[in-house]
């Protein structure tokens, strides 16, 4: 009995390590603001691509709605993130290099210029669903 429980504690005292899956991006995902909702998801044209897309935006109807607007695209995942690939941010217009990665449950998406350590990384929260009003018209 005592080598059985030994083994049973020894056993639950290693550290289990949970590395992110490249389908784990998928989804719904709000930004930390709660004013968008992205849909992550394989790219249209390129299977093995991801690309998120608004899919809910809180301004949905009026001038500063961007419904549909794609805001990455990133080709390959290494292990460890989405890479190569372009993040575009509605607010000022621009696009970045990109790199997204799924940890502790959130989405951080970091665009950059240069070198990824030079960047701003967005956290988002996955959503079950998009929120009800205002709706985003199909594109």
């Amino acid at each position: 009995m005592f080598r059985i429980t030994t083994a049973l504690l020894m056993g639950l005292a290693v550290p289990v390590c949970v590395v992110a899956a490249p389908d784990d991006a998928a989804g719904l995902w709000m930004t930390g603001e709660k004013d968008a909702v992205i849909e992550f998801k394989a790219c249209a044209d390129k299977a093995t691509a991801l690309c998120g897309r608004i899919v809910w935006d809180k301004d949905a109807g009026t001038p500063k709605d961007t419904c549909g607007t794609v805001i990455a695209r990133l080709e390959r995942y290494d292990g460890d993130a989405w890479r190569d690939g372009w993040v575009f941010d509605p607010r000022d217009g621009k696009k970045y290099k990109g790199a997204l990665r799924v940890k502790s449950g959130e989405v951080h998406l970091r665009a950059f210029v240069g070198a990824e350590i030079l960047g701003q990384t967005e956290r988002f929260a996955r959503v079950a669903e998009l929120p009800s009003t205002p709706v985003c018209k199909a594109p």
